[in-house]
C-alpha cells in the first residue's frame, strides 16, 4: 500500500526527545516496514506551527498527492503532528475518505483497518458535526449582526434601484433604476395603475429588470413590498415568523409614507380581484356583487360615437356562468353611479363616526406593532444572555480557550448593545398617524362628484369592501330597469 509519512516539529519542540524530524521518521519507517507498507515519500514540515495548514508546504504537497490518487495511506507519529486544528483535522480526514486513503497514527494506535481505529474516526465525525454546527451558528450570528448594523446582505443580487460592487459594504443608488422605482410607486399609489399595466408599459419601453428579463406582475409586486427602498434592511423576509427589518445605512429611494400607502393597497387588493384591468370609467369594477345570486358583476365597456364625439355607455353584468343561473340582467354605469350617491346620502356622517374611530384604530394598531417589536427585542436579549452563559460554561469546561471566550463575549455584547438601542428607541417612539385619509372620509360625500374617475376608484379601494347591487326589470323595454344598492360593506379597519 503506497504510504506517505508525514512528520512535523515546531521550533520549541526541536530538542524534545522523540519529536525531532529524524526521530519521528525513523520510528514511522520501522512501523511501515513491519506492516508491509511501501513508503511513497516522506513529507516533513520543520520549525512550523500546527495551528493551520495554509503555511505548511509539505502538508500541502501531501494533500495534492492524495487528491491525485498517488497515496493510499497516510502515517503520522501523533495526530497533533498532522494538525492542532479541529477544523483542519476534519477537512483532512474527509479528504482522505473521499480518495480512499487510509489514515494511521502510531502513538494513538489509530488504524482505520481496525475496529478501534474506525471507532475513533466516528468520534472525529461527531466532533466534525459539532464544528460544522458551530460554523453555521457563527455565520447566522454574523449575518444577523451585519443586518442590525444596517448593512444589506445582498447575498444574491442587490434590489432593483441599488448596486453593491464587490468589496463595498453599503449599497448605493443606481439612479437610472431608482427613477423607475419612484415611477412604479407613483403609478400604483397616486394614479391607480395596475401592476399588469405597469409591467406592460415598462416592457414596451424596453426597460429590463435587474436580471435583464421582461417585467411581470410578480416583479412589480416585489418592488412595492420591498422596504429596502425606505432605507430599511430586511432579513429572513420570506419567513413570516423570523422576518424583521432594521434601519439601514443606505440612501432611501421612496418615502416611508408612500411605501406604507402602497403596502396598505396591496393588502386590500388581496381581497379584490378584477377579471381584467378596468377602464377609467369603470371605477366600480371588482367591488360589485349581484343581490340575486351573490356572483360578481363584470364590467362591459361600450363606446358610441355621435357627430365625432365618443360617449361611454358601459354597464355591469352578472358573472354567474350557469345557463339561466341569474336573470338580474345588466346595470348601466350611469345608473349605478346615481344609486351609489343615493345610498351614501342616507349614511350617517363619516366625521361623526367612522373617520374618528379609524384614526384611533390606526394609533392602537401602531402601538400593538411597537409592543410586538419591543417583545421581539426582549426575547433576543434573553437569547443572547443564554448564549453568554453557555460560552462561560464552555470556558469553564475547557471547551473554549480564553481568547475564544473573549471573542464570543465581545460579539454578544456588541449584539446586545444594538438590540438594546432598538428596544429603547421603540419604547420612546410616539408616532402620530397621518390623518389625510380621515380628511378624505370626512368630505367625500360633498366632493364625490368633483373627484376624477381615478380618484373615485382610489377612494373605493381605501374604504369599500363590496357593494351589493339589486337590478330589477320594471318593464319589457331595454331601458325599463332600475338599479338600487342594497348594501355597502365598508372596510372594518378604516370605518369601524
Amino acid at each position: 500500500m503506497e504510504t506517505a509519512i508525514y512528520v512535523r516539529v515546531s521550533t520549541e519542540e526541536q530538542a524534545k526527545e522523540g519529536y525531532s524530524i529524524r526521530g519521528q521518521q525513523q520510528r514511522l519507517t520501522e512501523y511501515a516496514r513491519i506492516k508491509g507498507w511501501q513508503i511513497f515519500d516522506v513529507y516533513a514540515d520543520e520549525g512550523i506551527s500546527g495551528k493551520n495548514i495554509a503555511a505548511r508546504p509539505a502538508i500541502n504537497r501531501l494533500i495534492g498527492d492524495v487528491g491525485s490518487g498517488l497515496i493510499k495511506n497516510v502515517l503520522v507519529f501523533k495526530i497533533d503532528r498532522l494538525t492542532r486544528s479541529t477544523g483542519d483535522l476534519i477537512y483532512l480526514v474527509d479528504l482522505f475518505n473521499q480518495h480512499d486513503c487510509a489514515f494511521n497514527s502510531l502513538m494513538e494506535s489509530l488504524d482505520t483497518a481496525t475496529a478501534s481505529g474506525r471507532m475513533f474516526l466516528k468520534i472525529i465525525g461527531i466532533f466534525a458535526e459539532f464544528e460544522r454546527e458551530n460554523i453555521a451558528e457563527r455565520i447566522i450570528l454574523g449575518r444577523d449582526r451585519k443586518v442590525r448594523e444596517g448593512y444589506t446582505l445582498c447575498s444574491y443580487l442587490a434590489s432593483y434601484g441599488y448596486d453593491r460592487p464587490g468589496g463595498q459594504k453599503i449599497q448605493t443608488v443606481n439612479e437610472g433604476e431608482a427613477q423607475i422605482v419612484r415611477e412604479i410607486f407613483d403609478l400604483y399609489v397616486n394614479q391607480g395603475i395596475t401592476m399588469t399595466e405597469m409591467a406592460r408599459r415598462l416592457n414596451l419601453r424596453g426597460i429590463p429588470t435587474k436580471q435583464n428579463t421582461k417585467w411581470n406582475t410578480t416583479g412589480i409586486r416585489n418592488i412595492l413590498k420591498n422596504s429596502n427602498y425606505t432605507g430599511d434592511v430586511r432579513h429572513h423576509y420570506l419567513d413570516g415568523q423570523r422576518a424583521y427589518t432594521a434601519a439601514g445605512r443606505h440612501e432611501q429611494i421612496v418615502s416611508k409614507e408612500l411605501f406604507d400607502q402602497a403596502r396598505r393597497r396591496l393588502e386590500k387588493n388581496t381581497r379584490m380581484t378584477v377579471r381584467k384591468p378596468p377602464k377609467e370609467e369603470n371605477y366600480f369594477a371588482g367591488f360589485l356583487i349581484c343581490a340575486a345570486c351573490g356572483h360578481k358583476l363584470n364590467a362591459h365597456n361600450i363606446y358610441k360615437t355621435t357627430n365625432g364625439t365618443t360617449h361611454f355607455f358601459g354597464n355591469y353584468g352578472c358573472a354567474n356562468p350557469a345557463a339561466g343561473g341569474c336573470d338580474a340582467g345588466s346595470v348601466s354605469a350611469n345608473k349605478l353611479a346615481r344609486a351609489f350617491r343615493e345610498y351614501t346620502g342616507r349614511l350617517a356622517d363619516f366625521e361623526s363616526g367612522g373617520a374618528g374611530r379609524f384614526y384611533e384604530r390606526e394609533k392602537e394598531k401602531k402601538e400593538r406593532e411597537r409592543q410586538a417589536l419591543t417583545g421581539s427585542c426582549e426575547e433576543s436579549l434573553r437569547y443572547l444572555d443564554a448564549k453568554a452563559q453557555e460560552a462561560l460554561d464552555g470556558y469553564a469546561r475547557n471547551i473554549f480557550t480564553v481568547e475564544e471566550y473573549q471573542k464570543i463575549k465581545q460579539r454578544i455584547q456588541s449584539d446586545r448593545q444594538h438590540i438594546s438601542a432598538e428596544r429603547d428607541r421603540l419604547r420612546m417612539e410616539d408616532e402620530e398617524i397621518p390623518d389625510n385619509t380621515v380628511g378624505i372620509a370626512r368630505s367625500f360625500r360633498e366632493n364625490w362628484d368633483a373627484l376624477s374617475n381615478t380618484e373615485k376608484r382610489q377612494f373605493l379601494m381605501q374604504f369599500v369592501e363590496k357593494i351589493t347591487v339589486e337590478n330589477k326589470r320594471t318593464g319589457a323595454g331595454h331601458q325599463q330597469k332600475t338599479a338600487r344598492i342594497q348594501n355597502i360593506v365598508f372596510r372594518e379597519e378604516n370605518l369601524e
